[in-house]
């Protein structure tokens, strides 16, 4: 017996996963600690369809994941923050930590939700700086979980209800993290997720 539906039974490639998401669509891929959903976040139906598949509220706001600085800086309100807090958030990527910045103004209000800054992270997850890079630009990084349930390190263990409403699932393994990222707000350094 199949374990995906049919449209899943094929692991997507690197290249089929960019098509994929320069076509508007959703993804199941490896991140540090968990298996994520993915879409480009300046696409507003991608990522409201990510909310949807999520049953998350828009208002949460979401984290984007990023290759490199250059992907994000521009939108990163850096004035906003004193250098040492700015220089605390560099110096902790490329690698497993996500932080909360301020954020310039047109980020759009479907990835912050009701706030006034920006879950970003920069990664050093293989799969993930593949990702990015081949794509071009950061992607969302949200658990591949319903809202409120555990997220999973297995991609045997992900829901095929959930998968099946996505556009693939990218080959890969999870990272040695044993929890996902901690967030932190970079303007004061308190730990928001450990």
């Amino acid at each position: 017996m199949q374990r995906y539906p049919q449209r899943m039974s094929a692991r997507l490639t690197i290249e089929q996963a960019v098509a994929a998401l320069h076509r508007g669509g959703v993804i199941a891929y490896p991140t540090e600690a968990v298996w994520g959903l993915g879409c480009d976040p300046f696409d507003a139906v991608a990522v409201r369809r990510l909310l949807r598949i999520k049953q998350r509220e828009e208002s949460k706001g979401l984290i984007l994941i990023a290759a490199n600085l250059a992907q994000i800086a521009p939108l990163i309100d850096a004035d906003a923050l004193p250098p040492e807090r700015m220089q605390a958030v560099l110096a902790t990527w490329p690698g497993p930590h996500t932080w909360l910045l301020p954020c310039t103004p047109p980020v759009p209000a479907w990835l912050r939700g009701a706030h006034a800054t920006l879950a970003l992270r920069v990664s050093a997850h293989p799969a993930v700086v593949a990702l990015c890079e081949t794509f071009g630009g950061p992607l969302v990084s949200t658990s591949a979980n319903l809202s409120g349930h555990e997220p999973t390190r297995d991609a045997d263990a992900l829901s095929p209800a959930l998968l099946e409403q996505t556009d693939g699932l990218l080959e890969g393994r999870t990272g040695d993290l044993a929890t996902p990222t901690p967030i932190r707000d970079a303007a004061s350094g308190t730990v928001l997720r450990s």
